[in-house]
């Protein structure tokens, strides 16, 4: 009966580090953009109704839903500072409000903000020894809130 030689074994270490590398690389990366979506999410979740409430909410004299939505936006976007890019969409909800006709007024009719966060993963894709990562183009989160200004 033959004994255990450490000889038999010399490679064995290397070989299985080299298979298991690009797994926990892409482990790591998954969980890196997991990570910092949250991160993200919970910073916008925080902006977001601060943002709304501050800039769209308060209608004076004859501001539009347009105006609203930039200064909205702008606020968002100052704030989580290129973290991922926001788009902010305002809808009247008064029955009868011809759309197109006339600019809409904040001053009289209850306002829906839907405020969405776009973030693109890094990277976009990764291949190693045959291990695939491939992230979505974007993963998005959304916030809605409605103003009344009466």
């Amino acid at each position: 009966m033959r004994g255990f030689d450490a000889r038999d074994q010399s490679g064995q270490m290397a070989v299985e580090l080299a298979l298991l590398m690009p797994v926990v690389i892409v482990v790591a990366l998954v969980l890196y953009n997991l990570l910092r979506f949250v991160c993200v999410c919970g910073e916008f979740d925080r902006v977001a109704p601060n943002a709304v409430l501050s800039q769209g909410g308060c209608a004076t004299g004859a501001r539009t839903g347009v105006v609203a939505v930039g200064e909205v936006r702008s606020r968002i976007e100052d704030t989580l500072n290129a973290h991922g890019s926001c788009s902010v969409e305002v809808e009247a909800s008064r029955i009868g409000h011809a759309a197109g006709k006339e600019p809409l007024s904040l001053a009289s009719l209850p306002v829906r903000f839907t405020c969405t966060l776009e973030y693109r993963p890094w990277p976009a894709s990764f291949v190693m020894a045959g291990v695939v990562y491939d992230a979505p183009a974007f993963l998005r989160h959304q916030k809605v809130m409605v103003v009344d200004s009466n």
